[in-house]
């Protein structure tokens, strides 16, 4: 079954409106968690839509675009690294995923989210392993879920250069870590991630 197929059986099931919902930032250790929540026209098809861990950049932001303009809505939520270290990321990741559910203007007939489950709401949902390679409106919250944290870590890229951010965008590369060591965590770290409490640093950790 297409991605599309997939959501077209949930309305043939009586969700007419569906909204997928989707992350970016659970695994960096560095910067916010970004969730998105996207309803697509149900006669809405988009060449090359796709989950964006398998889309190059260019071509990310290119389906950026597709769906801002053709999307019937669009909502956004994020929890900042603080708020990560406070709650954890899995509670973090379902915050963000609830707060970007309403942020939408409109209220959708059910929710197909990837993997977890949001909290707080009543709305049917239906959580979904591998829901952003499977539900083109998944798909869609994926790519901009990624889009936006993506054009964040390039924000804070400006403020601390001496990270790189704006190429690992926070994940736990070599690079990442060997700037770590160098430099010791900035603001935008996740102190309560093992990679950054057990990295020698140049100075003790506060």
């Amino acid at each position: 079954m297409d991605i599309y197929r997939h959501d077209d059986s949930f309305r043939c099931k009586g969700y007419p409106v569906i909204a997928g919902i989707d992350e970016a930032g659970r695994g960096p250790i560095a910067g916010p968690v970004v969730a998105a929540a996207v309803i697509l026209p149900s006669v809405l098809r988009i060449d090359g839509l796709r989950d964006s861990k398998k889309v190059p950049e260019k071509e990310r932001t290119f389906l950026f675009w597709e769906i801002l303009v053709s999307a019937v809505d669009i909502g956004v939520g994020m929890i900042d690294n603080v708020e990560i270290d406070r709650i954890n990321i899995l509670q973090a990741t379902m915050n963000a995923m609830k707060y970007a559910m309403e942020d939408l203007t409109m209220t959708p007939d059910a929710l197909i989210v990837d993997a977890v489950t949001i909290p707080e709401t009543t709305i049917k949902q239906f959580s979904i392993v591998k829901a952003d390679a499977k539900s083109a409106a998944v798909a869609a919250a994926s790519i901009i879920a990624k889009y936006v944290r993506d054009m964040i870590m390039l924000h804070f890229d400006g403020i601390y250069p001496q990270y790189n951010f704006k190429k690992h965008k926070g994940y736990c590369t070599k690079e990442h870590m060997d700037k770590i060591s160098q430099h010791g965590p900035c603001a935008l770290h996740r102190k309560s991630f093992k990679q950054v409490m057990t990295t020698e640093l140049p100075f003790p950790l506060s």
